[in-house]
């Protein structure tokens, strides 16, 4: 079932998508060849509970840990280990807040020190295709239209969509109905309402886009080994356009 959100839910969930954004820019100065993603998910445990707010995905399905942080060729749902990140390096960091019943969810993509000009260009179409998919989160649209928008920009750079794992409503629980692809038809699908709280999140790899799974029964990795990089933002469908609800006040 979809959930509309009224006025207040959303300003409750924009309260916690700015501790969210707030984290994310903190990592970017923390971010860098030897430090440890154990040490980064320990750093986003504490501020976001030092911001009243609880990190959600601790205990989901039995997950341990605040962030799922990927690495390089790992799609998603990472797992934090002690091991020192490196010159060259790509990771997400992706977590979700619970603050006072208010969710927000967002993954964000770092460069680890001097990384190849293959792997910022990955991190650039990466960016920009969020905020293309974002671009058609109004009311009246269809959730193709979406789809259609990312892959249609990614696509003719050389990259690729991943299927498999989909952006989707969110609040009053994690994951919700509807399911947002970030791919698809113009003119298909679910038509946007107001109210609609949903995350757009395109994972991108600079090879195929089918995944395989770990050993660990939770992270997603490229089949070919290829660089995935993947941007998500928490936005609200309003009469007035698209709200980004953990927006970190960047230029795009």
């Amino acid at each position: 079932m979809i959930t509309l959100k009224s006025p207040r839910e959303i300003e409750a969930m924009r309260r916690s998508g700015e501790l969210l954004a707030s984290i994310h820019i903190k990592l970017r100065d923390m971010i860098k060849p030897g430090v440890t993603t154990w040490e980064i998910d320990k750093f986003v445990e504490k501020e976001i509970r030092a911001g009243g707010g609880i990190p959600e995905q601790i205990g989901f399905e039995g997950y341990e840990y605040a962030t799922c942080q990927s690495l390089n060729d790992e799609i998603c749902h990472g797992f934090p280990t002690k091991k020192p990140l490196k010159d060259g390096d790509l990771i997400t960091v992706d977590t979700v807040i619970n603050l006072d019943g208010a969710m927000s969810d967002s993954a964000w993509s770092y460069l680890v020190g001097e990384v190849s000009d293959e792997t910022k260009r990955l991190y650039e179409v990466t960016h920009t295709a969020l905020y293309k998919g974002i671009e058609q989160a109004v009311v009246g649209n269809r959730m193709g239209d979406i789809g259609h928008a990312i892959q249609s920009y990614v696509e003719p750079e050389g990259f690729s969509v991943v299927r498999e794992f989909i952006g989707h409503g969110i609040g009053p629980t994690m994951h919700e109905a509807p399911e947002v692809p970030h791919y698809g038809l113009p003119g298909k699908g679910l038509r946007l309402k107001e109210g609609m709280v949903i995350t757009i999140e395109p994972m991108v790899n600079t090879g195929d886009w089918r995944s395989k799974m770990g050993k660990n029964g939770w992270t997603a990795s490229t089949i070919d080994g290829g660089l995935s990089c993947q941007f998500e933002h928490t936005l609200a469908i309003t009469k007035d356009g698209p709200v980004i609800l953990t927006d970190q006040g960047e230029k795009r």
